[in-house]
């Protein structure tokens, strides 16, 4: 069953997306209550998820970017009992469903590239059954649209987010939330 995560997205419905080192204690000072990690590597990840989860931050850790994990879903269970993350963020269908099994809640990240990548993105979130999608690029009204209408799973946009006007875009089309990580757009 999908957790409902729009609660989790607070009224701002905005999520930082971290993807340099440094971008971390800025990303820690908003009051956006969502971090997504984009960064660090095996003897890092705790370190960074640890961080932002004294901020008081639910942390969603992208683990298809985590250098030195591999893709064998014991990854997964190793992500859930040592680093400890809210969730985990993933392009792998496998991944999405071991977080599930070990009681991490699991974003799917889909690139939209075409009608047939679409469609496929739609097959796998109704095989994987992750707690939200995050489709990338996030411009892409239409398919947000298209993608509310179609499956009961939240949609967060993200992905060549530059200006307050996408987002509002994006927001209006029907995206849960919007992921950014131009710190421009933090503030």
């Amino acid at each position: 069953m999908t957790q409902d995560l729009q609660h989790y997205w607070g009224p701002n419905k905005r999520i930082a997306a971290v993807r340099k080192p440094e971008d971390l204690r800025a990303a820690l000072s908003i009051e956006w209550p969502v971090v997504f990690l984009l960064i660090g590597d095996l003897f890092t990840a705790d370190q960074y998820v640890s961080e932002a989860k004294r901020a008081g931050k639910k942390v969603f850790l992208h683990v298809d970017f985590i250098a030195g994990l591999g893709g064998d879903p014991i990854v997964i269970k190793y992500i859930a009992e040592r680093v400890k993350p809210t969730g985990i963020i993933s392009t792998k269908s496998h991944f999405v469903k071991h977080a599930k099994k070990n009681g991490l809640l699991a974003i799917q990240r889909l690139f939209i590239i075409d009608t047939s990548a679409l469609d496929q993105g739609i097959h796998n979130i109704r095989q994987s059954e992750p707690d939200a999608i995050e489709i990338m690029p996030g411009l892409l009204s239409r398919v947000i649209t298209e993608l509310r209408d179609s499956i009961p799973t939240p949609v967060i946009a993200g992905g060549l987010i530059k200006t307050q006007a996408e987002i509002e875009t994006a927001l209006q089309a029907g995206a849960a939330a919007v992921s950014m990580g131009d710190r421009r757009l933090w503030s």
